[in-house]
């Protein structure tokens, strides 16, 4: 939005701006702020930066907490959810006494692995399009203690609303993709989502109800650099949490709120690009592929199981992960399957549109990190020529559920489990280090914390073990 603190504070002035909130991004992915009145807005403010501890959102331990937070003048947006005038802006990390970048910050690592492409002469800018899944409920509760666990969510246009009475114009099970109105009873908010988006400088493709019954939405942007990608998948999340609450709704990407209802997704569609002209196309390729693209998908599938670690990093991610739906169990690529972990839609075969979606992850992860991670696995497989199809990754065609048990043995499974998918980080991450990207204290910490949630959620008793064995 801005190009210098000149034309920020002139329009912070113009638009009698009374506060300036500062929004960060920590380590598990969620965002946080601090707000200062507009009278601070100074440029001893982007000089010094806002200080804050860093310890506290998972950036850095208790002894050297003391951090910064400059913001990004291009990113700032009049904040449509407050009450009076707030610009807002999307901030980096900075050590407290250098000013330096901070190593750890996670949008710090996403430009590093943009900047690291460019250095090795690959591409010059990298594309990206995340898919935005989400349930909007009118209600959810929860409850874990000693002696109870239970939890509880709501939709009015699920089928289950049918015994209440009312116009029985409901959804069932796996029926909403792109389901119209009366049905839909979505769109409106939906559309305000999209609006409220759009004023921010937000591009939307289209919005509309997806596949799950209660509540399940859908918004996709164009594809866009890196480092924008992230910023918008934030400021997705936000738009679609706070319009939500708005209407009295309350919206959730956790991937797989529901049991036997469609989970939550956030495939990335992705292209490299270098001197105008899109490294992935090829007339004469498979899916219009060139032998670029294919070498990237080899590196991003056989390290797949590491990048999950990133992409899908929370227990709930492999309750989405199952057989039997669209989301994807098995490593391996092909043209217009849904099934595999990486789909070439059949549509995009023109010179600037090819390109292919990786299909695994979900919004659970810290996307700066998430689109790190798959980038870094991808030019692993440019720098060594990874084939995919000599590495047993495909392309796979048929329809593989309806293969043998022997024949899908061929067929190398992905992680079935967060701790998978961490042990997989822990052998393979060589990758991730390359540049200096990412750093193995950060690498080590992530595994840390998302085993800490692992065995958090495996020590408790579930709901339906209760069921299954009280009587034992």
């Amino acid at each position: 939005m801005f190009t210098d603190f000149s034309s920020a504070l002139r329009y912070v002035q113009e638009q009698q701006v009374e506060m300036v909130d500062l929004k960060f991004t920590d380590l598990a992915g969620r965002w946080r702020h601090v707000t200062v009145p507009a009278s601070q807005f100074t440029e001893k403010l982007l000089r010094d930066g806002v200080g804050f501890d860093g310890s506290s959102v998972g950036l850095r331990p208790v002894k050297a907490g003391d951090m910064v937070l400059l913001p990004d003048l291009a990113t700032g947006f009049l904040d449509p959810f407050w009450q009076g005038t707030c610009l807002s802006f999307i901030c980096s990390v900075y050590e407290a006494d250098t000013k330096q970048p901070f190593s750890r910050d996670p949008r710090n690592i996403a430009a590093r692995a943009a900047a690291y492409a460019q250095k090795l002469g690959l591409a010059d800018n990298s594309l990206w399009g995340p898919e935005y899944e989400f349930y909007v409920f009118d209600r959810v509760s929860f409850e874990n203690g000693v002696n109870c666990a239970s939890y509880r969510v709501d939709s009015r246009e699920a089928l289950w609303q049918s015994p209440n009475g009312g116009s029985g114009h409901l959804i069932p099970l796996h029926g909403g993709y792109h389901a119209s109105p009366p049905k839909d009873q979505l769109f409106s908010v939906r559309a305000e989502m999209t609006r409220e988006l759009e004023r921010l400088g937000v591009v939307v493709k289209y919005h509309h109800h997806e596949v799950g019954g209660p509540g399940q939405c859908e918004i996709e942007t164009p594809l866009m650099p890196l480092l924008r990608a992230g910023d918008v998948t934030q400021l997705v999340k936000y738009v679609a949490k706070m319009v939500a609450q708005r209407h009295g709704l309350t919206a959730t990407f956790m991937p797989k709120p529901l049991f036997g209802e469609a989970g939550n997704g956030m495939h990335f569609h992705q292209q490299l690009w270098r001197d105008g002209r899109n490294l992935f196309y090829d007339p004469q390729g498979y899916g219009k592929l060139s032998r670029e693209a294919l070498w990237y998908i080899g590196g991003l599938l056989l390290h797949g199981p590491a990048v999950l670690a990133f992409t899908n990093p929370s227990t709930n991610s492999y309750r989405r992960l199952v057989p039997g739906f669209e989301a994807p169990v098995n490593c391996f690529f092909s043209l217009g399957n849904r099934s595999a972990a990486i789909r070439i839609p059949k549509y995009a075969d023109q010179p600037e549109s090819a390109r292919f979606e990786f299909r695994p992850p979900d919004a659970t992860c810290n996307v700066y990190l998430a689109l790190a991670a798959q980038l870094m696995a991808g030019l692993d497989g440019i720098r060594r020529g990874l084939d995919p199809t000599e590495l047993g990754f495909g392309p796979i065609d048929a329809n593989i559920f309806s293969w043998t048990d022997e024949e899908r043995k061929k067929i190398r499974p992905l992680p079935a489990s967060l701790r998978e998918a961490l042990e997989a980080l822990e052998q393979d991450h060589d990758f991730l280090l390359a540049g200096d990207v990412f750093d193995r204290g950060l690498i080590a910490d992530w595994i840390r914390t998302r085993f800490e949630e692992y065995y958090a959620v495996r020590n408790r008793p579930h709901p339906y073990e209760i069921q299954l064995y009280f009587d034992v």
